[in-house]
């Protein structure tokens, strides 16, 4: 039998739902409340900002990343500035810094190695359109055969990140790919399904492809899915491509995110002549 949800837990995922998080958004935000509620045994109604501060210090202590903690505190913010209209904790509950750092990027030789690794038509296909169109593993997923409009050359992405539909690029290479793919599996409605056919393939499926692909084909680099994402805007910026039209493919919300790939546009930082170039200096040490 199921636990009955409380009318507060209720409170918190219909003001999620008026706000129109995604759904793995809101899973996440009621984890991590109700993980803080666990750590004080306490509804967390009845919790105030020191309990928000030794949570957070727990979190420390486990050894969580920046990042895994930021959410929680996130899901923190939520339920007590919106779900609990307590503005005055809400204020208190700090934000940890999240390391900078740079997001792995694949050559263009290693993205065809990754992907020639890959034996299983299905999530070779998956792959090839993560990579060619720049998508995030769960809209890849969502795909289906009336979203690939051949007549305009264009992906259509629907609901993405934010619950925003909108078009990426579809590649010439790519649409053969596709027709070949279609017309060896007659998908019914999902463009790559699952196990079962009615639901699409689970995100675990594609990532262990491209893991087991990345060893196959011997790089070294820490590989995910994600990173044919990074690869995509990457080659893209540094084939010329103005870097908002990249913003729009990706379905970037602020074009500072899609500027930060230009720290790994290699081919771009070759370019750049250093000012030592403009010195006279001899390779040696002088005597």
């Amino acid at each position: 039998m199921m636990k009955p949800i409380s009318p507060l837990r209720q409170r918190m995922i219909d003001d999620m739902t008026m706000r129109n998080l995604s759904a793995n958004t809101q899973e996440t935000y009621i984890r991590s409340v109700a993980q803080f509620s666990a750590f004080h045994r306490r509804s967390p109604d009845k919790l105030g900002v020191e309990h928000v501060r030794d949570f957070h210090l727990h979190l420390v202590s486990r050894g969580l990343v920046a990042n895994s903690i930021a959410v929680k505190m996130a899901a923190l913010h939520f339920f007590y500035g919106t779900s609990l209209r307590r503005p005055d904790i809400a204020a208190e509950i700090p934000t940890p810094r999240r390391p900078d750092r740079l997001p792995t990027v694949l050559a263009r030789a290693e993205v065809e190695r990754l992907l020639k690794a890959v034996g299983d038509l299905k999530l070779r296909t998956a792959l090839m359109t993560i990579y060619s169109a720049g998508l995030r593993i769960s809209e890849a997923m969502r795909l289906t055969a009336q979203d690939i409009d051949s007549a305009r050359m264009v992906i259509c992405v629907r609901q993405g990140k934010g619950r925003k539909d909108r078009y990426t690029v579809l590649s010439g290479q790519l649409l053969g790919i596709l027709r070949d793919y279609w017309r060896a599996t007659r998908p019914s409605h999902w463009l790559f399904p699952g196990r079962n056919p009615a639901r699409p393939m689970t995100k675990r499926a594609l990532q262990l492809a491209c893991r087991r692909a990345a060893e196959a084909a011997g790089l070294s680099k820490s590989v995910t899915v994600h990173t044919l994402r990074h690869s995509f805007a990457t080659h893209l910026l540094e084939q010329g491509v103005d870097i908002r039209v990249i913003q729009d493919l990706l379905g970037h919300r602020h074009i500072k995110t899609t500027a930060g790939y230009a720290r790994v546009a290699v081919d771009l930082i070759r370019q750049v002549q250093s000012p030592l170039e403009h010195l006279n200096l001899a390779a040696t040490a002088p005597d």
